[in-house]
């Protein structure tokens, strides 16, 4: 099947033409109709398989034009980096059409987003939490929205987004269509389309977990950080082979650890990007990756889904992820557009109850290569895997028979005093015959014809 099987136009079929693309991927080619018709629907497909085009091909062959100034398709995207990577591949196919795209995310001068928003526009990319804000001011009005586009639903959830997420909801239209896209499955993303999907249409093009055919899989066992940082320079001294590569470890002060030794080792070859950097910074650094700059990048799992960057050759997991779809993620920016990738996956002692439960969500085990025998085995140790040693003789820390205790002295008669919550209040009602309610005038006079 080519693209010109599917119901475009012409200004779309051009805008395919000049990137040179022939034949859809299976999720553009599923999604098509799905999404063309109307209806809600929830697709789960691997990264790197083309969801951006799968859902923006059919909202394009139908957004008609006009010159109304408040957006009537919004695409919400977890990180800054994917916010300008869609409104990217949303411009590429809107070469031949007349349509206004703006992103929006957090970490930038507002006012300007807000006078961009001012000046009106059809597509509206953006992180969830800026779009608030936007929407909030007044400036961003959400009542001509027609289309709604969650991509990456669960690492938006997993981020913390679901607060966000329930408080836009209460503000855009109840008619519209609504869009998912997501690269795994979980309980928060199934709950989610319970309450707000109605009836939606489920498109799965892989299992959750299936790793692609054409990445090639090794794992290495090592002891520690500094061995892992030996390895590592070992691999990366074959420059033909390893010409571009991705390194994912655990967290930020990880990434930091990791590029300082590899600044020393690699001098100028190698950049970091992870959620403590700043926005300039970080796309400083994927624009430097991209074009050849710099031929190492070391990253946090937040950048998995941000980050689009072709002829990634390998893609380097230094720490073992905790979540299994994590790694399904990392090792999905390379082998992209059916090329040829490697990943490859460090693992120390305690991680291999994580590796353990990637190798079952893939259903594969991965092959095990044994440390070459010039890498030297470090017996130093950073400060998370040195052993904690608890103090039991402490002086300063106080033991229970130690600890102070209740009050040795009885209470004086005045504090003896319960309170039984406003009986005071009864007492002056009794002794002023006060009503009992302030619309009840007449009380006092019943109580004497009573008597």
């Amino acid at each position: 099947m080519t693209f010109q099987n599917l119901n475009l136009n012409t200004p779309l079929y051009n805008a395919i033409d000049d990137l040179g693309f022939v034949n859809p991927t299976p999720i553009q080619e599923q999604a098509f109709n799905v999404v063309a018709s109307g209806k809600d629907v929830v697709g789960i497909a691997q990264t790197g398989t083309g969801k951006t085009f799968a859902y923006m091909l059919p909202i394009l062959r139908h957004l008609k034009y006009a010159r109304q100034e408040n957006p009537r398709v919004l695409v919400l995207v977890p990180t800054r980096e994917l916010v300008i990577q869609v409104v990217n591949e949303i411009e590429k196919l809107s070469k031949y059409i007349n349509n206004r795209v703006l992103g929006v995310y957090g970490g930038t001068n507002i006012n300007t987003q807000k006078q961009a928003v001012a000046q009106g526009q059809d597509i509206i990319v953006a992180t969830p939490g800026r779009l608030y804000d936007l929407a909030v001011s007044r400036v961003l009005q959400l009542k001509s929205i027609q289309k709604l586009v969650i991509d990456e639903v669960d690492v938006m959830l997993d981020l913390g987004f679901r607060h966000q997420l329930m408080n836009i909801f209460d503000i855009l239209p109840e008619r519209r269509q609504n869009i998912m896209f997501s690269a795994t499955m979980t309980k928060d993303v199934d709950e989610l389309i319970t309450d707000f999907f109605i009836s939606p249409i489920k498109i799965s093009i892989a299992v959750s977990g299936t790793p692609l055919e054409n990445i090639e899989q090794l794992r290495y066992d090592v002891p520690n950080f500094y061995t892992k940082v030996n390895l590592l320079e070992y691999l990366l001294n074959d420059y033909e082979n390893f010409s571009r590569v991705l390194i994912f470890v655990a967290y930020k002060r990880m990434a930091d650890r990791l590029f300082d030794k590899l600044e020393a080792s690699f001098p100028g070859e190698s950049c970091v990007i992870h959620s403590n950097k700043t926005q300039n910074y970080r796309l400083r650094s994927i624009e430097q990756f991209s074009e050849g700059d710099h031929r190492i990048l070391v990253a946090t799992d937040v950048m998995a889904r941000g980050l689009d960057i072709d002829d990634i050759t390998h893609v380097i997991n230094f720490d073992t992820p905790e979540y299994p779809e994590n790694y399904m993620h990392r090792i999905g920016r390379t082998g992209r557009a059916e090329k040829e990738g490697h990943a490859i996956l460090f693992s120390t002692e305690k991680e291999q109850d994580a590796r353990i439960k990637l190798e079952a969500l893939m259903q594969m085990d991965i092959d095990q290569k044994e440390l070459p025998n010039s890498i030297t085995i470090s017996t130093e140790l950073i400060e998370e895997e040195r052993p904690q040693i608890r103090e039991r003789n402490n002086p300063t820390k106080r033991r229970k028979e130690d600890e102070p205790g209740p009050a040795f002295h009885e209470k004086k008669e005045k504090n003896r005093k319960v309170n039984f919550g406003g009986s005071y209040r009864r007492e002056i009602s009794k002794k002023y015959k006060k009503p009992k309610t302030r619309g009840d005038k007449n009380y006092n006079r019943r109580n004497k014809k009573g008597r």
